[in-house]
């Protein structure tokens, strides 16, 4: 199965994404990156800059499965939450008006994937990321590493559905 994933890792300052081309012999990154916003900016006008960013990063690369950090909420911190919840809205909007299946991924089920620990640090993910793709740093911000983790966790469960063994996803 050869396929572009998109990741990404919402958010209403920093929204992280991350462009795989996923083929029988190795994933490659085409586009990584983060949608900055200020945060003096209201966040309406920080929506449409994501949908903005978004729309134009999936209309180029055109990806298979656009795959989202499922919402989390912790009750001593239930503002963010709802305000990821919008972030999250924009993105499941954008990519479903393009016609791109969406997958919403858990947090635990990610770092799972890549760590063997669903409840890993940020630093864990980075250097689990850069492991995974053979990267000669760490991706960073923490947000880049996120969405690259996001789709390495959609691509190995998109080749788990198809049939193909797990191992033969070598990364380059």
């Amino acid at each position: 199965m050869d396929a572009v994933i998109c990741g990404i890792d919402p958010g209403l300052r920093l929204t992280g994404y991350a462009v795989l081309q996923c083929t029988s012999t190795g994933s490659t990154i085409l586009d990584a990156g983060v949608c900055r916003f200020t945060e003096r900016e209201s966040v309406a006008t920080r929506l449409v800059a994501l949908e903005r960013d978004i729309s134009a990063i999936v209309s180029e690369h055109r990806p298979r499965v656009v795959a989202v950090e499922a919402l989390y909420a912790h009750y001593k911190h239930p503002r963010t939450a709802i305000l990821m919840g919008h972030a999250r809205g924009v993105i499941l909007l954008t990519a479903a008006r393009l016609g791109i299946e969406v997958r919403s991924l858990a947090a635990t089920r990610i770092k799972r994937h890549l760590t063997g620990n669903g409840r890993a640090s940020k630093i864990q993910m980075q250097r689990a990321v850069q492991v995974t793709l053979g990267l000669s740093k760490l991706p960073d911000p923490p947000d880049v590493a996120d969405a690259l983790a996001i789709a390495i966790c959609c691509a190995g469960e998109t080749i788990i559905e198809t049939g193909r063994a797990a191992s033969k996803w070598v990364t380059a």
